[in-house]
């Protein structure tokens, strides 16, 4: 039983296969269309059979819904009669769905069959739930922008490892990634730079040609709607106060133009926190009202991200606009009023049945009690938000960012932060054990974060991602022991399983060995931390 992530429960039989053949049917009760959709598209294109509706002489494949269960569990029951998948809502047959198609064998996650293969499933029972209902990924599509059929790729990769959300960060001092059709020169002029900085900020290359790209709304919609069938919620980042360059260079008036002139900048073609931030101005509110009225129309997600992470204050320091408006508000300073900013955002999303979710610098002043809060910077975010009544997502960067280099070795391609090991990513533990019952209860779920600056090529990503996405899905997923207590063996020999599927995908993962050949950078400089990641 080589499922990633663990099962809950699983009991085999004594030998013996259920074999999926030309007359194999699917029985689909009321609610299950979705899957049933899916399996059969699937499922189909991997095996070359029919997998026709209704009852059948060569065994059925039924799937129904049982309200017993909770919404995203589901039971799988393998007979020799056929197969018996219930959930316990919409999404949890289709997590269920996930689980049978591994069942199957890794060429199950092929496009199109392959000769003399047969479908077998193994006599077994399992049942399962998550541990957590956000079980996250954030994609960051600003620095280098991932074409439309990439992120539908990441939704399918995200979905066969019972991944929920997908955070999708869309806008950053290096690029804006989403059509506005009240401010066209978001896409016109901030959706492109002119060159990239190849490795970290330090290394002497660039790649001398532009680079850029952006969604238009019905490309949003669409990416909305295939995650949706997935049970994937897309949540979108705009980003403000700070790493806010890109929209300054299409509008130079949301710049701080007393002691900056806004008229020259350009979309940042370097790395880093640009220190070219949106003045505190009605303007400038008003702008970014109309930016997430239309967003609301495109993403109907509950929590809409803000940003809110590594705003410096040098400017508003030196603006007499800036200090005027702190005067004005009765503030103490510049922190306060990023505070300021951010509050009027929470307001304005709350009054639209919205919550407010931002990295955990937005606590820096209080937040209202709808916000939530991802914590990035190590654990301590997340627990003074669980403390406060807040509800956290846990993506701590000395443990979940997987931008940060696998190995100490020097091949690994354009090594940055800490290393982190799939090992490490295993044993990895969103709850804080600080906190108490009822605080940990304010603990969405956890999330891995990918962050592109070094990632050129979706090759590249994958190679970052992969392998150590799938154990992060197993911590999101599965009822685990205490990190020191995790069977990390036993999780090494499912994962022999588990690359062939990758294979299957196509997904240029990390090879255990370390990188392939063509997988390495060398010469390209990057950022390593040296010594252990603290764990607080």
């Amino acid at each position: 039983m080589d499922l990633i992530p663990r099962p809950g429960r699983t009991t085999t039989g004594e030998g013996g296969f259920f074999e999926l053949g030309p007359d194999t049917t699917v029985l689909a009760d009321e609610g299950t269309e979705a899957t049933d959709r899916w399996l059969r598209a699937t499922l189909g294109a991997a095996t070359g059979l029919p997998l026709a509706p209704g009852a059948g002489d060569g065994g059925v494949l039924r799937l129904s819904l049982d309200r017993e269960l909770a919404a995203e569990g589901y039971r799988l029951a393998v007979t020799p009669a056929g197969v018996r998948l219930a959930g316990g809502g919409p999404a949890g047959l289709f997590w269920g769905a996930q689980t049978l198609r591994q069942l199957l064998g890794p060429d199950a996650f092929r496009r199109a069959p392959l000769p003399g293969r047969r479908w077998r499933l193994p006599l077994t029972e399992v049942e399962d739930a998550p541990r957590f209902r956000w079980r996250g990924l954030m994609l960051d599509v600003a620095r280098h922008f991932m074409p439309k059929d990439g992120v539908l790729r990441y939704l399918d990769l995200m979905a066969a490892h019972k991944l929920n959300v997908l955070h999708f960060h869309l806008t950053d001092d290096q690029g804006w990634r989403v059509e506005i059709e009240r401010y066209p020169k978001l896409t016109e002029t901030a959706s492109w730079r002119s060159r990239t900085k190849f490795g970290h900020r330090a290394s002497p290359l660039w790649e001398e040609k532009p680079h850029g790209g952006y969604y238009t709304q019905d490309d949003i919609r669409e990416i909305v709607a295939y995650a949706a069938e997935r049970h994937i919620t897309v949540v979108p980042e705009i980003d403000v106060p700070g790493h806010s360059q890109a929209a300054i260079a299409a509008y130079p008036e949301l710049g701080n133009t007393d002691v900056v002139d806004t008229a020259g900048l350009t979309v940042w073609d370097t790395w880093g926190v640009s220190p070219n931030v949106l003045a505190p101005t009605d303007h400038t509110l008003r702008f970014y009202e109309g930016v997430f009225e239309e967003l609301l129309a495109l993403f109907p997600s509950e929590f809409i991200h803000v940003g809110g992470d590594e705003c410096p204050k040098d400017q508003w320091r030196k603006s007499p606009a800036a200090q005027a408006r702190i005067k004005e508000l009765g503030l103490t300073d510049e922190d306060e009023l990023q505070s300021w900013f951010i509050k009027h955002f929470d307001r304005w999303l709350t009054a639209r049945g919205r919550r407010l979710i931002g990295w955990d610098e937005i606590l820096e002043g209080g937040l209202a009690a709808g916000a939530a809060v991802s914590s990035w910077r190590g654990y301590a975010g997340g627990v003074a938000a669980a403390r406060a009544g807040h509800d956290v997502v846990m993506c701590p960067e000395q443990q979940v960012y997987l931008d940060h280099r696998q190995d100490a070795g020097e091949d690994e391609p354009v090594p940055i932060g800490y290393v982190r090991t799939l090992e490490d990513v295993y044993r990895f533990e969103p709850v804080p054990p600080e906190l108490t019952e009822e605080e940990a209860g304010h603990v969405l779920g956890t999330q891995a974060n990918v962050w592109t600056e070094v990632m050129e090529s979706p090759a590249r990503v994958d190679y970052q991602v992969f392998p150590r996405l799938a154990a992060f899905a197993e911590v999101a997923w599965s009822d685990l022991p205490a990190p020191a207590e995790r069977d990390y063996a036993g999780f090494e020999r499912r994962m022999a399983a588990h690359y062939r599927r990758l294979d299957a995908l196509g997904v240029a993962y990390r090879p255990p060995g370390g990188p392939l050949p063509w997988q390495k950078r060398p010469g390209v400089l990057g950022r390593p931390i040296d010594g252990p990641p603290p764990n607080k």
